[in-house]
């Protein structure tokens, strides 16, 4: 998996034609964008002397794109203060429990695996899916900056995002994945070809490098971390920040993951000319997400699990925003549909998402089957909707055994220990058996009804809810017209249209989608109901930054010496996604806004 293509290159339509073109447009772009913080901050910083400074800059939160940024501070010579409210325990934040999905176009992995993708066909599909609709061309509107991350985003991911990662040693698993296939036309929302790289070594692997130069940079007298320090306002002095404030929590042994105390011992009051916030989104606050939930999704779910750690609240959002900075997209979300309660959970609420391949049917609360394109893998947000528009906040997979086994994947690192520890043998042992994480769950969590029949089946499904919504007869009826279908080798049928169509795909075929078969044969048994609920995880707006970084006040002019990076600017921008993610997306959008905003605030305080 080493990565042996010059990525330097010029490899998109005209540039490798000419050498000129609007990938180097857009990287120029961003340097001057660059260039110009630092131009600002030379007029706008007060000129504090370096006695009265406890650092360069502080960076607020010790996530994947607060490393990122700190990593790039140090690297220019500039001493960072790195402040959290967790414990030592969560460095790396919510990145650390993730699957490790990266979104690239036109990679090694994906030539390997005989797909033909673009820069080009990528902008499409991000158009389609982002939707951008809120001022684009206006300074002042809410997209602007948001469509200029996402065009200076899919250059880096069809650029030097692959070849950048890997100079730092991380690798990939060489099966591509089709993540997230949309709605069903050429220009809409979805991913046109598998993009979904994941990581060798899942999350973890992802903040390992990072981690390693933040620590680095500690053991060098450039960086000083401020575990358990709550920050609870930014400073400053004119208009233009100078620091953060806060309180200092008792220390705690909470292990990754677990709520720590929120005990005050003390007070805290730090400085810097630059102040980097990178404190996440909102996914742990089900009060924030139910306040911020777009009319366009329907009611809020009454009950919903969690898939963040309760660290992840969301304060500084009105934090930064008391301080300046413009909250832009609050009502843009990305949740999860296919959520399982954790049987053995790490935080309050712990769900887990099924991320599933296209055969399991899906039937709401009351067993109808949803039509296109609420389809397993196709459109989270729309079939969001179509759940909540059923009146209740979970769904149904009716799927077979043999199903389960090839098409069930586990979001999370701690789900996948083949992949998180780099373990080939046990990762091979998916080609003949289900993943024992998955059959953990079907064992021992609460939402799985097996059976032998579809009588029981059905039985098992009103026992588990208490409510005796789904009808026997009508269930079977559906399941029975579905498996007519599969018949012959072209059908009305989308879903089945959908199966066929991966298996067309060697990836899919090799790893993520069973056999063509019917539910009710018995040979694929046993049956299984899955009840789906709703889990919480992304915020897709936030703080709106120019290129450089630079949170942005009403008036679309930079806060002195405020940047933002990650999740609470919305990736980038306040809202790089716009309505819809392509998926593995969230860390590749941590990785270049922490990067971004790191390397302009290291320009800003040059001396």
């Amino acid at each position: 998996m080493e990565n042996s293509r010059d990525n330097s290159a010029p490899r998109h339509g005209n540039d490798a034609e000419t050498g000129v073109g609007i990938t180097r447009r857009r990287a120029l772009t961003v340097t001057g964008g660059v260039i110009a913080g630092a131009a600002f901050a030379a007029q706008a910083f007060p000129a504090f002397g370096a006695e009265s400074q406890d650092a360069d800059a502080i960076v607020v939160g010790h996530g994947l794109a607060g490393l990122v940024a700190t990593a790039e501070l140090a690297a220019a010579g500039r001493k960072v203060l790195l402040l959290d409210q967790e414990p030592e325990a969560s460095l790396g934040g919510q990145a650390f429990w993730s699957f490790g999905g990266l979104f690239f176009a036109d990679s090694d992995e994906q030539r390997l695996m005989g797909i033909k993708d673009s820069r080009e066909l990528a902008w499409q599909d991000w158009l389609g899916s982002a939707g951008f609709d809120r001022g684009v061309g206006d300074p002042a509107g809410q997209d602007h900056w948001a469509y200029k991350w996402a065009e200076a985003y899919v250059d880096f991911a069809a650029g030097e995002k692959r070849s950048w990662l890997s100079g730092l040693g991380v690798q990939w698993f060489p099966i591509v994945g089709w993540a997230e296939r949309g709605g069903g036309l050429a220009d809409g929302h979805g991913n046109s070809v598998p993009r979904f790289h994941v990581t060798w070594g899942t999350g973890p692997a992802v903040v390992e490098p990072f981690e390693k130069k933040v620590r680095a940079a500690v053991a060098g007298g450039k960086v000083t971390f401020k575990f358990r320090h709550r920050v609870d306002g930014i400073v400053t002095t004119g208009g233009v920040v100078t620091g953060v404030r806060g309180a200092v929590l008792e220390p705690s042994g909470a292990a990754r993951g677990k709520p720590s105390s929120r005990t005050v011992i003390g007070d805290f009051e730090l400085r810097a000319p630059v102040v980097v916030v990178t404190s996440g989104g909102i996914g742990a606050n089900h009060d924030l997400v139910r306040q911020n939930w777009p009319a366009r999704l329907g009611t809020p779910p009454k009950s919903m699990i969690t898939g963040v750690p309760a660290h992840v609240d969301g304060r500084m959002l009105a934090i930064t925003e008391k301080a300046g900075g413009r909250i832009v997209n609050p009502d843009r979300m990305w949740h999860y549909t296919e959520g399982l309660r954790n049987y053995d959970p790490i935080w309050p609420g712990h769900g887990i998402r099924i991320l599933p391949g296209p055969s399991s049917m899906w039937f709401d609360a009351k067993g109808r089957r949803f039509g296109s394109p609420d389809i397993p893998g196709y459109d989270t947000l729309h079939t969001l909707k179509s759940i909540t528009d059923s009146g209740y906040d979970y769904s149904w997979f009716v799927t077979t055994q043999k199903i389960l086994a090839k098409e069930f994947a586990l979001s999370g690192s701690e789900q996948n220990p083949d992949l998180t520890n780099k373990d080939v043998w046990k990762l091979l042992s998916r080609i003949w058996q289900s993943p024992e994480p998955i059959e953990k769950f079907k064992k021992n969590g609460v939402d799985f009804v097996v059976a032998t029949t579809l009588a029981d089946l059905v039985t098992g499904m009103n026992k588990l809810t208490g409510d005796n919504l789904i009808d026997r007869a009508d269930l079977q009826r559906q399941v029975e017209a579905r498996d007519r279908e599969m018949d012959n080798p072209y059908t009305k049928d989308v879903q089945v249209m959908g199966i066929r169509n991966a298996l067309a795909y060697a990836g899919d075929s090799l790893s993520r989608t069973a056999p063509a078969h019917k539910i009710l044969d018995s040979k694929a048994g046993p049956l299984l109901a899955v009840r789906l609920n709703i889990l919480t995880r992304k915020t897709l707006g936030g703080l709106q930054t120019d290129l450089s970084g630079r949170v942005l006040n009403a008036s679309g002019s930079p806060v002195p010496g405020l940047y933002a990076a990650g999740e609470v600017a919305g990736f980038g921008g306040g809202g790089v996604h716009g309505y819809r993610s392509l998926e593995g997306t969230f860390l590749g959008g941590c990785l270049f806004s922490g990067r971004q905003a790191g390397r302009a605030a290291a320009a800003a305080t040059a001396t």
